[in-house]
């Protein structure tokens, strides 16, 4: 995995710890050096193994320096988290450029990294921000199994057209009427398709649908380690139904300047290879997320 060295975090760390000894830190009173003003940062994720490593990371390093944290995780999918975060109930959140310009601005052409982040600036409603935007991506792409791609010869989206029987998508359920859903399929490529909800995120239940044959089509992250340990193929996305979808949080004016910093650092240091690696680790490990971040993070000193 690529590391860049985190000594900010870890400095900070110390004189956080260094002021417990004349006081609360997060006491209102006085220039403590950690913590902003003191007030509870709420941190939210998905529910999503990768989410939630990703939310716990930020809330370990918050409160290295001194910054008191609040987990909110495993929410749900964005039509449910999106409202409280809008709603000023989660201050940061961690988040992916492309599906969340898209939830904001559904008709947006942008569809490169630099574009969509840009757009997604204008479009993030007052009271919140988007910090910068990682490098590590985590890319929605139709996924199929790798004995159905060689049976039609795929390996783009267009390809699909060659298929002369009948095909299902199965996802969660919000992506039936999402734009990168058998909608947008037909829009883009000209290809219908059927639609099953299942409810776990590209997971175990997903997978075992591709494997049975109940499903023809899956929409699984780029990132998931599961691809590769269950023989999957991801399309490429020839047409740009799919925008760019690079890691970026999602704050509020409650997180502070001192506190961006710290997230930024974080999201610089993080590549695609790194988020592989902790999907796998909670995959193939099955360590809790806590651990995973912990272990991360000790890496960056």
């Amino acid at each position: 995995m690529s590391r860049i060295r985190f000594a900010a975090i870890g400095a900070a760390a110390a004189l956080a710890l260094a002021g417990c000894a004349g006081g609360d830190p997060l006491d209102d009173g006085g220039d403590t050096g950690g913590g902003g003003t003191g007030e509870t940062i709420v941190i939210g994720s998905q529910d999503y193994y990768s989410n939630e490593i990703v939310a716990e990371i930020y809330a370990q390093a918050l409160e290295e320096e001194g910054y008191q944290v609040d987990r909110q995780f495993r929410i749900g999918q964005r039509e449910a988290y999106l409202p409280e975060i809008e709603n000023g109930d989660i201050d940061l959140f961690p988040e992916y450029t492309g599906p969340l310009l898209q939830y904001w601005q559904p008709d947006t052409e942008a569809r490169l990294a630099d574009d969509v982040y840009t757009d997604l600036e204008a479009a993030t409603p007052d009271g919140l921000r988007v910090l910068d935007q990682s490098p590590a991506t985590d890319q929605d792409a139709y996924t199929v199994t790798s004995a159905f791609a060689e049976q039609w010869n795929l390996t783009t989206i267009s390809d699909l057209a060659n298929v002369t029987e009948p095909m299902t998508m199965g996802a969660n359920s919000e992506a039936e009427t999402r734009p990168n859903g058998p909608r947008g399929l037909a829009e883009k490529y000209g290809v219908e398709v059927a639609f099953t909800p299942i409810e776990d995120g590209g997971g175990p239940l997903t997978v075992k649908a591709l494997q049975d044959g109940d499903i023809q089509i899956a929409i699984i992250y780029t990132a998931d380690p599961t691809i590769a340990a269950n023989d999957l193929v991801s399309l490429e996305d020839d047409g740009g139904l799919f925008l760019a979808s690079h890691l970026v949080p999602l704050a509020s004016d409650n997180v502070d300047d001192e506190a961006s910093e710290i997230i930024n650092r974080i999201s610089a240091a993080m590549e695609p290879d790194d988020l592989i690696g902790l999907n796998a680790r909670s995959v193939d490990e099955e360590l809790p997320a806590a651990d995973i971040a912990r272990d991360w993070l000790a890496e960056l000193n």
